[in-house]
């Protein structure tokens, strides 16, 4: 039973090492691929972000190309070795527009809330302004029996309305 669960552990130990022996590198559109396979020979040497690489346990780990402390011997290093892909202008405009259509996203809701909060003053004032009027209000309960609020019900009402109008209407 324990040879079994030794067993086990290592398969997802082997398992989870390999998992880790990836390739990233830059496409012909600029977009980051993940792979555990290398890149084509089109893929030229400078879009290679990171490669799988093998320590001195012999555990892979990623190494960054770019990095110059770890360039392989005779291999020479260029000056400038973090530049920026360069940028792709349909991609820069796709950026732009789902930036504006978020923009709008923002701005549509926005506009609802305010009218909504519109929509909740203007209830509240028509609502103040009938208890104001100093008529009878009827009052329905959960029972659905009516009843006339009493004058303290009202001042209570009154109260509860011209704290809704101090949050909604300002």
């Amino acid at each position: 039973m324990k040879a079994r669960t030794a067993l086990v552990f290592a398969m997802f130990a082997t398992a989870f090492s390999l998992a880790n022996a990836q390739w990233v590198w830059l496409d012909s559109q600029g977009r980051k691929v993940f792979s555990d396979r290398p890149p084509g020979n089109e893929i030229p040497a400078k879009n290679i972000l990171k490669q799988p690489a093998a320590n001195s346990a012999g555990q892979l780990v990623f190494k960054p190309l770019n990095d110059t402390t770890t360039a392989p011997s005779g291999a020479t290093a260029t000056a400038n070795t973090n530049t920026a892909p360069a940028s792709d202008p349909a991609l820069e405009a796709k950026k732009k527009q789902a930036e504006a259509q978020e923009a709008a996203k923002v701005k549509a809701e926005q506009e609802r809330q305010a009218q909504a909060k519109a929509d909740n003053c203007a209830r509240a004032k028509q609502a103040k302004a009938t208890y104001d009027s100093g008529r009878r209000i009827a009052q329905t309960d959960a029972k659905g029996e009516v009843s006339i609020l009493t004058d303290e019900q009202r001042a209570v009402e009154v109260a509860r309305i011209q704290g809704i109008i101090a949050q909604t209407c300002n």
